[in-house]
């Protein structure tokens, strides 16, 4: 029907639409996806670490042993919205970059509806909070485009990051479409992003209950718990050293008699022996043991830390009298990383420029870790531990890299309380389930767009069924060139060396069903099984846009980077301009490039930042200060100043820095275009500046030098200017390497 227009009021008819309404007894949803969370690492799967929230929520629920993910975050996350592949939707490895093929494109493609854009044809409101990394970095600036931000995919509001990881204290903070500055005080105050985050959540679910409290809500809360860099409080960090001080041989054993008595895995289950290249905990020195220790201690306190401020949620839920009513799903994107190589890292961004981090070194840092100017992460050991009883880690298709924890607890409508399920999942068949409960089909079209059919299949049966049956359809992984495929209970599973050839690769089975870990491969024993599901793997492979195979690293991250960035090598900066990532701003990486400001200094002088690009951990910055130029560059914390030799008089100005690349890397200040200073250093940006962004008039977050940020400039900034040359000698491996320890 139509309204009905007459000339006038009296021979006209008013019409209104129907309101949407959502389906009957539709629940609110809440999603709690944590990062980087190894198989074990929650209490109620074996975990010595404190997380009372979420064993009560296992308590009130059930808790999946058979889960799986795709190994990668921006993979999980895309399959987890869409209930399809990663490969099919276009995020077959990474948002960081577009390979130039279907499956590789680093963006959900538009006909690929996601979750919130799905419900919100049904009455839903949805807010996203945390971690996104599902769009290209390259188009996470001021310009977008948005159609690829959280409010371009369905969700009514954000508030959260948008790369793979941000500092906890001084984070890279985006409302809705727009970037804004990490609250005052930071470190200083008592600030961490993951109280923040479940602030912000607890406003959105308050703000909808005021205004909506009979219309249901998706909230996405991803943190970034439990992704490097390890951040947590201090005292927190110290109360776990006792816990862990067995070392890493003898948690893995605690752990997996824990999970046999709990069920989590059959009492038969064997342990694998340790990962390559993990040496056993007796071999290292009491150094590194202490050491060790201590970067498994902030990695648990993050995970405490965030479990404390999940309680304060939930407690809210139950004040606001929502939580009988809220399906709750608590989850990891994948295993625990090995991103922290063989011996950990305190203040990573060192060595990803070449800056080795020697143990006499780490040990004097010892109390610093989990701090403001630390980027630390565990060594693989710990990594391993995480993963107990699977093999590998994150990046890789054997369990340890996919396998993940699920707690999902509903108590108006789930019966059980604390039972578990052992049915195969994965992240792709999360969006089926929530239609399938909801007695919702999927959308021939979102916005207009005709849909891709569903890949996942609903395990909805299974929430009150312990016996439901499992997964028909065969699923398969694949991330790097490590591939494998699941079917009606067996696995096999190929492990890929870099830059190796593909045929070479060894293909492993395994009875998943009567081997958890991993341990006892069936592939001599059954050729034809392993034949068929290696076939079965290529099949699936070719329909879902997985192929071709590259397990290229660094050069993907430097093509794209070439690719954006194009020609472009001039860069202005007009005063007024706000924060830009780091992605889109100048790549001064292994190569030459000039600074120059054009600005006024008052009579009565003035200070501050003129340019500043990174953080405490690793970055640059040029700045006035005492009357005199400054620059410092800042790699992994250690850092190199060059000062004016003059005070600079009252006036304008252009000031600046020229930045030679050689053998060394040579500094010189410039005073309205005349050498004002020098210094050379073999410290520098070989592969990486920082993960957060530059600004003009200040730095925003946590310092690059030692002054107090934002140590915003006084005199009158109206342009900065950066020129880059055009030779630059990225090192492919070492960038690779770089890049990867960032995800």
């Amino acid at each position: 029907m139509a309204a009905k227009i007459g000339r006038t009021l009296a021979d006209s008819q008013p019409w209104w639409p129907d309101p949407v309404t959502p389906p009957k007894g539709a629940p609110n949803i809440l999603v709690v996806l944590f990062d980087d969370v190894g198989f074990s690492d929650f209490g109620c799967y074996g975990s010595p670490i404190r997380t009372p929230t979420i064993d009560a929520l296992a308590g009130q629920g059930l808790r999946y042993t058979g889960f799986h993910t795709t190994a990668m975050c921006s993979t999980t996350r895309a399959a987890l919205l869409t209930g399809r592949n990663h490969h099919s939707v276009g995020m077959g490895c990474l948002a960081n970059f577009d390979s130039g093929y279907p499956g590789y494109r680093g963006k959900i493609a538009r006909e690929a509806g996601t979750l919130p854009e799905m419900l919100k044809a049904h009455g839903y409101r949805s807010y996203m909070v945390g971690k996104w990394h599902a769009t290209p970095l390259t188009e996470t600036g001021p310009t977008g485009p948005f159609d690829g931000w959280p409010l371009g995919r369905g969700f009514d509001r954000y508030y959260g990051f948008m790369d793979a990881e941000t500092d906890q204290y001084a984070p890279e903070l985006v409302r809705d479409n727009t970037p804004i500055d990490p609250p005052d005080g930071g470190f200083e105050v008592g600030y961490h992003l993951t109280a923040d985050l479940v602030d912000q959540t607890i406003r959105y679910i308050a703000d909808h209950t005021a205004d909506a409290p009979d219309t249901p809500w998706l909230a996405w809360l991803a943190f970034g718990a439990c992704h490097a860099p390890h951040q947590a409080p201090a005292e927190l960090i110290k109360s776990y050293d006792a816990v862990f001080a067995h070392g890493w041989d003898v948690e893995r054993e605690q752990r997996l008699a824990r999970q046999k008595a709990m069920g989590i895995v059959p009492a038969d289950t064997v342990l694998p022996p340790r990962n390559d290249g993990v040496k056993a905990w007796a071999e290292h020195s009491p150094d590194e043991q202490r050491l060790f220790v201590r970067l498994q201690s902030a990695y648990a306190a993050m995970l405490d830390h965030a479990d404390q401020h999940l309680a304060r949620l939930v407690a809210f839920l139950d004040q606001a009298n929502l939580r009988e009513d809220t399906l709750i799903l608590v989850l990891s994107d994948n295993g625990a990383s090995q991103e922290g190589g063989p011996l950990g890292m305190i203040n990573a961004m060192g060595p990803y420029n070449m800056k080795p981090e020697p143990l006499a070194e780490k040990i004097a840092r010892i109390d610093d870790i989990g701090g403001p100017d630390t980027h630390s992460n565990f060594p693989w050991g710990w990594a391993m531990a995480s993963n107990t009883p699977l093999r590998r880690y994150k990046q890789n298709t054997h369990g340890g890299g996919i396998r993940d924890p699920l707690v999902i607890s509903w108590p108006k409508r789930l019966p059980a309380r604390g039972e578990l399920r052992t049915q195969f999942a994965h992240a792709s068949d999360f969006v089926p389930t929530v239609l399938d409960l909801l007695g919702l089909e999927p959308p021939a079209h979102v916005w207009g767009v005709p849909q891709m059919a569903l890949e996942g299949e609903s395990f909805a049966a299974s929430l009150t069924d312990a016996d439901a049956p499992a997964r028909r359809r065969a699923q398969y992984f694949e991330m790097f060139g490590h591939r494998g495929l699941w079917k009606d209970g067996w696995k096999a599973v190929a492990f890929h060396p870099p830059g190796k050839s593909f045929d070479d690769d060894v293909w492993e089975l395994y009875h998943l069903d009567a081997d958890v870990s991993e341990t006892n491969d069936l592939a001599q024993r059954e050729p034809e099984r392993l034949k068929a599901l290696v076939e079965a793997w290529w099949a699936e492979a070719e329909a879902a846009k997985v192929l071709p195979l590259d397990d290229r690293f660094g050069p993907r991250f430097a093509d794209n980077a070439q690719r954006y960035h194009g020609p472009r090598k001039r860069f202005v900066f007009h005063r007024g301009m706000g924060h830009l990532p780091s992605d889109v701003a100048p790549d001064v990486r292994s190569r030459s490039y000039r600074i120059e400001a054009d600005l006024t200094i008052p009579p009565d002088g003035a200070q501050g930042v003129i340019l500043a690009h990174g953080d405490a951990t690793c970055g640059y910055s040029l700045f006035l200060r005492e009357g005199r130029l400054h620059h410092v560059i800042n790699v992994g914390g250690a850092k190199v100043a060059v000062s004016s030799e003059a005070v600079i008089p009252p006036g304008p100005h252009k000031l600046g820095v020229a930045v030679a690349q050689g053998a060394e890397r040579t500094f010189t200040l410039l005073v309205d275009g005349q050498p004002a200073g020098q210094v050379a250093t073999k410290l520098g940006f070989t592969t990486f500046v920082s993960w957060s962004g530059l600004d003009i008039g200040r730095d925003r977050g946590s310092p690059v030098a030692d002054y107090a940020a934002p140590f915003s400039f006084t005199g009158k900034l109206r342009q900065v200017v950066v020129t880059m040359d055009p030779e630059q000698d990225l090192d492919g491996e070492a960038l690779g390497e770089a890049e990867m320890g960032r995800q």
